[in-house]
């Protein structure tokens, strides 16, 4: 089963939008509500074939934001979303990203 959009998720829409805003204002970056709309759907749409939770969409939502605010590689973006694509469930998603952030450290 995979998670579809429904009236019932803009407030969660609402919520994951600000805190993007919230998140690029603290990196002195800050971004547009259309443009945290964007990354909210591009989230949405590289996550449609798994069933998951909230905190997934907005840790990959998150995470695009971090790629575009620092301008990372256009590769490392593609090869990220890739990843994403190719995940089997929400969980390989969150050890995706949780072992990118081991690697910042």
């Amino acid at each position: 089963m995979t998670h579809s959009f429904s009236r019932e998720d803009a407030p969660l829409q609402s919520s994951v939008q600000q805190s993007l805003q919230d998140i690029a204002e603290q990196m002195g970056e800050p971004i547009t509500l259309e443009t945290a709309q964007q990354l909210y759907q591009e989230a949405s749409d590289l996550l449609n074939h798994v069933d998951y939770e909230p905190i997934t969409l907005a840790r990959v939502a998150a995470t695009l934001l971090v790629y575009r605010l620092q301008q990372i590689e256009p590769e490392e973006l593609e090869w990220f979303k890739g990843q994403i694509r190719s995940a089997t469930e929400a969980e390989d998603v969150e050890e995706l990203i949780e072992s990118m952030g081991r690697e910042a450290l």
